[in-house]
C-alpha cells in the first residue's frame, strides 16, 4: 500500500499580524526555525506539499470567531481535502461554548484544541469545564496539548496526570493529547490504557525523535490510539512523512498512525448527546 496521511495539525495562517513573543522565542531558540516558519501559506501551494508527502486531508487551525476569507478557500476550493480544528480559550467561558456550537453548526468542524500553557491552568481547573460538557454534547474530540511545551513559558499544568480526573469525570468526551507529552511520555501511556476515549497526536514532534516506549505501546496495545500531525510549517509534511516512514512499526501500524485512527477518531460520523428522558 503506498503511504497515505491525515495530517491533524497544520497552520497556514501564521504570518497574519504580529506574532507573540513566545511564538517568536520558540522559532528561534526551540526549533531553530527560518523564515518559513511564520508564514501564510496559499491554497495551492499547501495542496502541492501534500501532494508531494501523501498528505490526503488537513485539519487546518482557527481560532474563535469568524474566520478570514483566506483561510475558508481552503475548504472552499478543495472541500475533500480541509477540515477545521477551533482553538478555544477556556477563560472565555460561556461566549466561548456559544461560539463553538455555531462554529460547528456552520463550518466543517471536526476538532476543538485548548492549550493550557496559553491560560496557566491545569485541564482539572473548573474554567474548562464547560467546554468539556459542549464537546460532550457534541460529540466533537477535543485536543489538550501536553508535555514541557517549547516556549519559555510555565510549563508544568501541561502534565497529561490532570487528565486522568478529566477522563473520569466526563467519561463520553473524547480527548487526545497533542504536541506529544514529553517527558510523561510512560504517564500518557497508562493513561490511554485505563481510558478507552483518551488519544494522543504527535503534533510538534519529529517522528524520528518518538521514544521508544511510545513506539512499543503503538506497535502493542496502542495500534489504534496515536495520530499523526505535523504542525506544518513548524515541521514539513515530507520530513514527517519520511521519518515515519523509517520507525520499526509492525505490518498495518503505520497505515493507523498515519490514516487510519485519524479518520476514526475525526471524520465517523458523530453521535450528539440530547437530553435523556426522566
Amino acid at each position: 500500500m503506498s503511504l497515505r496521511a491525515i495530517d491533524c495539525w497544520v497552520n497556514v495562517n501564521m504570518g497574519e499580524g504580529k506574532p507573540p513573543e513566545w511564538l517568536v522565542r520558540v522559532k528561534e531558540d526551540y526549533f531553530k526555525g527560518g523564515d518559513e516558519f511564520l508564514q501564510s501559506i496559499a491554497v495551492d501551494q499547501l495542496v502541492a506539499d501534500m501532494d508531494e508527502a501523501g498528505i490526503e486531508r488537513c485539519i487546518l487551525s482557527l481560532g474563535v470567531g469568524r474566520p478570514s476569507d483566506a483561510i475558508l478557500a481552503f475548504h472552499a476550493k478543495h472541500p475533500d481535502r480541509f477540515a477545521y480544528a477551533v482553538n478555544l480559550q477556556p477563560t472565555g467561558q460561556m461566549k466561548e461554548v456559544w461560539r463553538l456550537e455555531e462554529m460547528v453548526r456552520d463550518l466543517p468542524v471536526v476538532l476543538a484544541r485548548v492549550v493550557p500553557f496559553a491560560v496557566d491552568r491545569p485541564p482539572t481547573d473548573p474554567l474548562y469545564y464547560p467546554l468539556y460538557v459542549k464537546c460532550t454534547e457534541l460529540d466533537l474530540p477535543l485536543s489538550i496539548n501536553t508535555g514541557i511545551p517549547g516556549p519559555p513559558v510555565p510549563g508544568e499544568c501541561q502534565n497529561p496526570m490532570y487528565l486522568d480526573r478529566v477522563c473520569l469525570q466526563f467519561p463520553d468526551l473524547r480527548l487526545c493529547m497533542a504536541h506529544g507529552a514529553d517527558p510523561w511520555w510512560g504517564v500518557a501511556i497508562r493513561l490511554m490504557i485505563k481510558y478507552r476515549n483518551l488519544h494522543l497526536m504527535t503534533s510538534a514532534y519529529a517522528p524520528k525523535y518518538l521514544p521508544q516506549e511510545l513506539i512499543h505501546y503503538m506497535n502493542t496495545r496502542g495500534q489504534d490510539k496515536v495520530l499523526f500531525a505535523s504542525d506544518h510549517p513548524v515541521l514539513s509534511f515530507k520530513r514527517c512523512v519520511d521519518e515515519a516512514s523509517k520507525i520499526d512499526f509492525r505490518e498495518g501500524v503505520l497505515d493507523k498512525y498515519l490514516y487510519q485512527n485519524a479518520e476514526r477518531l475525526l471524520f465517523a460520523p458523530r453521535q450528539p448527546k440530547g437530553p435523556h428522558p426522566a
